[in-house]
């Protein structure tokens, strides 16, 4: 297909209430938006590294500004027949994953609406329904974890994360499972411990926990080997795994039995079902996280978690748990307890809305040959 036109957006998603992690507290999601056109047809792609390179090096005006001056310059005008040959197009500039899985999410959708076919069928998914999970960010109080863990037990979801940092720990995790001792649980510590907290994880043995997701630092593989063996909970890693390269060295380093993907983390779909297809291969299953997106990017991440190595509930959620109002349509909602089914249309099946665009936007460009 020959790439006509690209616009690409930046906007910011208020939140209905502030979400809580290690690395800070967000009331608003800013996220980058674009809109890749081809033979009359939009695809639509979205990456939400989020206002501040906090989560990872990269921020949302950043990858709007790589978007708009570097990478759809480079991608407009030609023909692009494959996420492949759109990687490689990409791959003269270094990193950015975020920036250059907006335009590799677009050219997804794009593919699929082309070919008139669902995205999660584009990719060779089982089929349009999929096991979703929940997740409890850093809470006021315990009693107050404790309500919101029974509205998700009450509620019938097949596991919960919860967010774990520094004063929000072992005791919590206690509190949680002496309430339900049969849940499945794991945590999420998001990069804020060292090898020199080995005592307490060797504590969290004693849960029953799924796994303990990136315990240690951002761009560590090494060290959460070390940790691995010395614990008997199955480590997952995420901010670690940014590409497929990286996956295999994990794999062949024995730094986790589990791995977190998230497509705007990888650079795009692309990546994203090859660090799958390295881990099947392997014998490490995979699960899909997000970043809050708006149902753009959650539909995306939900046609990839079809793939059949992606084992673990995904973290794609209703619209209704972080947005009174999501920025798409149709919004993300529960199609059963614990499941959510991708949309039957073309591609990704929604797309923005265009008065709500416009409330949100906070800058746009269009790039044509």
């Amino acid at each position: 297909m020959r790439i006509e036109a690209i616009q690409v957006y930046r906007v910011a998603m208020p939140l209905v209430y502030p979400f809580r992690t290690s690395f800070g507290d967000e009331e608003c999601i800013e996220s980058v938006l674009v809109r890749m056109r081809a033979d009359g047809v939009d695809g639509w792609g979205e990456a939400t590294p989020w206002r501040s390179p906090a989560y990872s090096a990269e921020w949302a005006a950043g990858a709007f500004l790589l978007v708009r001056d570097w990478l759809a310059p480079l991608v407009v005008g030609r023909e692009v027949d494959s996420g492949a040959a759109l990687q490689a197009l990409l791959a003269r500039f270094r990193g950015n994953p975020f920036a250059k899985a907006s335009l590799d999410l677009a050219w997804w959708d794009l593919h699929a609406r082309l070919a008139g076919a669902p995205l999660w069928r584009a990719l060779g998914g089982r089929g349009p329904t999929i096991d979703v999970g929940a997740d409890l960010g850093v809470m006021e109080s315990l009693d107050a974890l404790l309500a919101e863990v029974e509205r998700v037990a009450q509620a019938g979801f097949k596991r919960l994360k919860l967010k774990y940092r520094p004063g929000w720990e072992v005791a919590m995790v206690a509190a949680v499972r002496a309430a339900h001792p049969e849940m499945v649980i794991h945590v999420d510590c998001n990069s804020a411990y060292t090898l020199d907290d080995l005592p307490m994880f060797r504590e969290l043995d004693g849960y029953g926990l799924a796994m303990i997701e990136q315990p240690l630092a951002h761009d560590d593989l090494v060290d959460h080997a070390a940790l691995q063996r010395a614990i008997a909970t199955p480590i997952c890693l995420d901010e670690s795994i940014t590409t497929p390269a990286a996956a295999r060295q994990a794999i062949e380093l024995g730094a986790c039995r589990w791995v977190n993907v998230k497509p705007g983390r990888v650079g795009g779909l692309t990546p994203a079902v090859a660090i799958h297809d390295l881990c099947r291969e392997a014998g490490i299953p995979c699960w899909v996280g997000g970043m809050l997106e708006s149902a753009v990017g959650q539909a995306h991440n939900l046609a990839l978690a079809t793939l059949p190595n992606f084992t673990y509930p995904a973290d794609i959620f209703p619209s209704s748990r972080f947005y009174a109002r999501d920025l798409a349509e149709p919004e993300m909602a529960l199609c059963a307890p614990s499941q959510m089914r991708a949309e039957p249309g073309p591609g990704i099946g929604c797309a923005p809305d265009p008065g709500r665009l416009a409330e949100r936007l906070i800058e746009t460009s269009v790039i044509e040959p």
